[in-house]
C-alpha cells in the first residue's frame, strides 16, 4: 500500500505554483473579516493550483452520545466531475469503529499526520466510498484551532493516479495553518456567540428540537425533556416519526425524512397550531414554529414548540367564568323584568281578589257565591305563581321562617305545571297529611323543588311510552320533613353521578340547560342544614330527595283563634291606582274601618288631615315618591305613626333591601298584593298588637 509517500516534481510551465497560491490564500485570509465568506473561493483556487478536481474542508465535531463525526464544512468540485461523482461522505463514529483503517487514520489525524495516496491501495469503507466518488488520488492534512484538531483540508484528483509533490504538500500545510488561525480569530467572537446561543437554548421556556435531513433528532433542550418525558440522551439520534409524531399521522411515511418531505413540508416557515405526542403516548396541543437551515450540504430543521395545554385550560376557565357572568346577568335581568311584571300584574290581581271576596261576602244566591269563590281562587293562584317566579330569580339572603313544605311543593308544581301539561307528562302527587312544618325560606325551597321538576321534564322530553313524574312529601324518623321528585326517564349514567351537583356541569344540549340548577339547589339545602341527594329509580329513572331538620316541638302549635276586632277605626290609603285603593277600602269597610283615599301625595297635612288616623296604607312604588319616602315624612312630624304604617307591595323580595336599610324602629308592616280579606285582617291585627304593646 503506497500511503503517505510524496515525491517532489515541478508544476507544468505556466501554472502558478502551489506555494505562490498558498501565499495568496494566506494574505486573503488575513484580510478577510470572516473566513467563511471566503472559503468557497479559496477552495476553488486551491484545486486549480493542485490541478485537482475537488477541494474539501472537513469539520470534526463531538456529538453527545455519538462520539466524533466528520461533516463537510465547505467544498468545491469541478462541474464536469460533479455530474458523475457522488458528493463527499459524512463519517460518524459508528463507521470509524467498524473499520480498522479508519480507526488508525483517526488516531493519526489527532496527531496531526498527513494522509495521502491512491484509492486502489485502500481497503474497507474508504476504498468503496472513494471509488463511489471517482477519487483516484487524495491528499489531506490536519487543521487545528485552539490547540485541538478542528478538521482536515483535502484535495482530490478524480481523473488520474498521481503522487503529490513536496511543494504541494507544503502549500496545503500552509493553507491549513492559515485556516486554523482564521478559525481561532473568528472563534473568539464566535465562542461568545455560541455560549449565548447555548444558554438561550438551555433556558428557553419553549421546547426546541432540531432534526437533520434523515429525520433524526440532533438537538433536544431541557424544556423539550420536561414536555415530552424523554431525556436528551434517550432521544438523540432517534427518528422523528417514531417519537414525537402522533401515531395517526405516521401512516404512509417510512421515516422522519419522508414525513418532512410530505406532511411536514407546509409547516416549514410557518407558525401554526398542531398536536404532538409525548413519551407516554399523550396527545399534546402545541404551537409550532418551524424553520429550515442549510449548512454546506446539510439540511436541518429547527422547531420551537410551545405547550398549549395551560393556555387551553385558561381559555376554558375564562369561558366558564364568562358563561357564569352571563348567566348571573341573565338572572339579574330576569329579576328586574319580573319585578316590573309582578307590579303590573299584582295591581289588577289585587282588585280581582278583593272584589271577588266582597262579591262572595255580599252575594245573596249560592251560584254567585260559588262563581265569586272560583274567581278569587284563580286570582290568588296567579298571585302565588308570580310571587314564586319572583322569589326564584331575585337574589336575596336566606330568611327562614315557619314554612309548610306541602305548600312549598304545591307552589313549585304550579310554576312548572304548564311545561308538564304541554309535553304530555303526567304528575302523581302524594302529600303528607296535615301541615308539614319546617324552618325554611319558602322562596328558596320552592326554587329547589322547581329545579327538580324542570330537570325531570327535560329527562322525559325525548322518550316514548309512559312519562310520569312522582312527587311526594314525607316526615322523617327524626321528626324532620322532606320531599322527593322521581321520573321514569333514562336515569343518570353511573360514571357522572358524582358530578350532578357540580356548578356548570350539564348533559343537556346547548340552550336547554346551564348546569347551575342542581348546584344552586345543593347550596340552598346546605344553608338550611339539610340533606340533598340523588338515587336511581327502578326500573329506570332518577329520584332526587331533600330532607330538612325538625323544628322545636313548641313550633308545631298553630293558633286557630277566631278573628278579633283590631280596635282601629280610621285609615288613610295612599295609592296612585284607584282600583287597588278602592278594593282595599271596601275590605277595610267590611271590617269596620273607614278609609280615605289619597291618590296623589302633596303633603302630610293634606294626606292625614285634621281628623284621627289609626293606620296608614301606602303603595311602595308610585310615580311621585316611594312609600318609604312618605313614611319618613310622616314619622318626622308624627313619630307615633311609625307603628301604624303599612307598605303595600307586589314585590316583597325587592322591597326587603330598602326596608332593611331603615332603623328597626322605622320598619313598617307589609301587605303583599294581591291581598285577601285574611291578609288585610292580619295587617290590622299586627298593627293593633304593636300599638297595644307599646302602650
Amino acid at each position: 500500500m503506497t500511503l503517505l509517500t510524496v515525491s517532489r516534481t515541478d508544476n507544468p510551465s505556466g501554472t502558478p505554483s502551489p506555494t505562490l497560491v498558498a501565499a495568496q490564500i494566506v494574505r486573503r485570509l488575513r484580510q478577510a473579516p470572516d473566513w467563511q465568506l471566503e472559503i468557497d473561493r479559496i477552495l476553488e483556487c486551491l484545486a486549480a493550483a493542485f490541478a485537482g478536481h475537488r477541494a474539501i474542508l472537513f469539520r470534526l465535531r463531538d456529538l453527545p452520545g455519538q462520539g466524533f463525526a466528520q461533516s463537510i464544512a465547505a467544498y468545491w468540485v469541478d462541474p464536469n466531475i460533479d455530474e458523475i461523482a457522488a458528493p463527499p461522505t459524512t463519517i460518524n463514529q459508528a463507521i470509524v469503529d467498524s473499520d480498522p483503517l479508519l480507526e488508525r487514520l483517526a488516531e493519526e489525524g489527532r496527531q496531526g499526520k498527513m494522509f495521502a495516496g491512491l484509492t486502489r491501495d485502500l481497503t474497507g469503507f474508504l476504498r468503496t466510498d472513494f471509488e463511489n466518488q471517482h477519487i483516484k488520488s487524495f491528499l489531506s492534512v490536519a487543521l487545528s484551532a485552539h490547540g485541538h484538531l478542528w478538521g482536515t483540508l483535502a484535495v482530490n484528483d478524480c481523473v488520474m493516479e498521481r503522487e503529490w509533490t513536496d511543494d504541494e504538500v507544503a502549500a496545503l500545510e500552509i493553507i491549513a495553518a492559515a485556516l486554523g488561525d482564521a478559525v481561532e480569530r473568528s472563534q473568539s467572537e464566535y465562542h461568545v456567540s455560541e455560549i449565548i446561543r447555548r444558554t438561550m437554548l438551555q433556558s428557553s421556556l419553549d421546547a426546541i428540537m432540531v432534526i437533520d435531513e434523515t429525520g433524526s433528532i440532533i438537538e433536544f433542550n431541557p424544556a423539550a425533556e420536561k414536555m415530552y418525558g424523554w431525556s436528551r440522551d434517550e432521544i438523540l439520534g432517534k427518528d422523528l416519526l417514531d417519537t414525537v409524531i402522533p401515531s395517526y399521522y405516521r401512516k404512509g411515511y417510512c421515516n422522519g425524512a419522508d414525513y418532512m418531505a410530505g406532511r411536514g413540508a407546509p409547516m416549514v416557515g410557518q407558525r401554526l397550531e398542531t398536536v404532538t405526542q409525548n413519551a407516554a403516548g399523550e396527545i399534546i396541543p402545541i404551537e409550532l414554529t418551524a424553520n429550515e437551515m442549510r449548512l454546506a450540504d446539510r439540511r436541518l430543521f429547527f422547531g420551537s414548540i410551545r405547550d398549549l395545554r395551560e393556555k387551553h385550560r385558561a381559555e376554558e376557565e375564562i369561558n366558564r367564568q364568562r358563561e357564569r357572568l352571563h348567566q348571573n346577568e341573565k338572572m339579574a335581568a330576569m329579576g328586574s323584568l319580573l319585578a316590573g311584571v309582578s307590579h303590573e300584574l299584582n295591581n289588577p290581581l289585587a282588585v280581582v281578589v278583593a272584589q271577588s271576596t266582597l262579591l262572595h261576602e255580599f252575594a245573596s244566591d249560592t251560584q254567585t257565591k260559588l262563581r265569586a269563590e272560583k274567581v278569587r281562587a284563580a286570582a290568588e293562584r296567579c298571585g302565588r305563581i308570580v310571587k314564586s317566579f319572583l322569589g326564584m330569580v331575585r337574589l336575596h339572603p336566606t330568611t327562614q321562617a315557619e314554612t309548610d313544605l306541602n305548600q312549598v311543593v304545591r307552589a313549585a308544581l304550579e310554576v312548572t305545571a304548564y311545561g308538564a301539561r304541554s309535553s304530555g307528562i303526567g304528575i302523581d302527587t302524594e302529600f303528607a297529611a296535615g301541615p308539614l312544618m319546617v324552618m325554611a325560606d319558602a322562596d328558596h325551597m320552592t326554587q329547589v323543588a322547581a329545579n327538580f321538576l324542570v330537570n325531570s321534564q327535560h329527562a322525559l322530553a325525548g322518550i316514548s311510552g309512559d312519562r310520569i313524574i312522582q312527587v311526594r312529601t314525607f316526615r322523617t324518623a327524626g321528626g324532620g320533613a322532606g320531599f322527593s321528585v322521581e321520573d321514569s326517564g333514562p336515569g343518570i349514567a353511573e360514571e357522572i353521578r358524582g358530578r350532578v351537583f357540580e356548578s356548570y356541569f350539564t348533559t343537556k344540549p346547548i340552550g336547554v340547560g346551564t348546569g347551575i340548577g342542581l348546584s344552586i339547589s345543593k347550596s340552598i339545602v346546605d344553608r338550611h342544614n339539610g340533606r340533598i341527594w340523588f338515587e336511581p329509580a327502578e326500573p329506570t329513572g332518577a329520584r332526587f330527595l331533600v330532607e330538612l331538620p325538625a323544628m322545636g316541638a313548641d313550633r308545631y302549635a298553630i293558633a286557630e283563634s277566631a278573628p278579633k276586632s283590631s280596635g282601629l277605626r280610621h285609615a288613610v290609603i295612599i295609592d296612585d291606582e284607584p282600583d287597588v285603593a278602592g278594593s282595599l277600602s271596601d275590605i277595610l269597610e267590611l271590617m269596620g274601618v273607614k278609609a280615605r283615599i289619597v291618590s296623589t301625595w302633596t303633603s302630610m297635612a293634606d294626606a292625614l288631615g285634621e281628623g284621627a288616623v289609626d293606620i296608614v296604607f301606602s303603595d311602595l312604588r308610585m310615580p311621585d315618591r316611594s312609600g318609604i319616602t312618605i313614611l319618613r315624612e310622616i314619622v318626622a312630624k308624627r313619630p307615633e305613626m311609625a307603628q301604624r304604617f303599612v307598605l303595600v307591595t307586589g314585590d316583597l323580595i325587592g322591597a326587603k333591601a330598602e326596608i332593611e336599610q331603615l332603623p328597626a324602629s322605622l320598619r313598617p308592616h307589609i301587605l303583599e298584593k294581591p291581598f285577601s280579606t285574611f291578609d288585610v285582617r292580619s295587617a290590622l291585627s299586627a298593627v293593633s298588637e304593636q300599638v297595644s304593646g307599646a302602650g
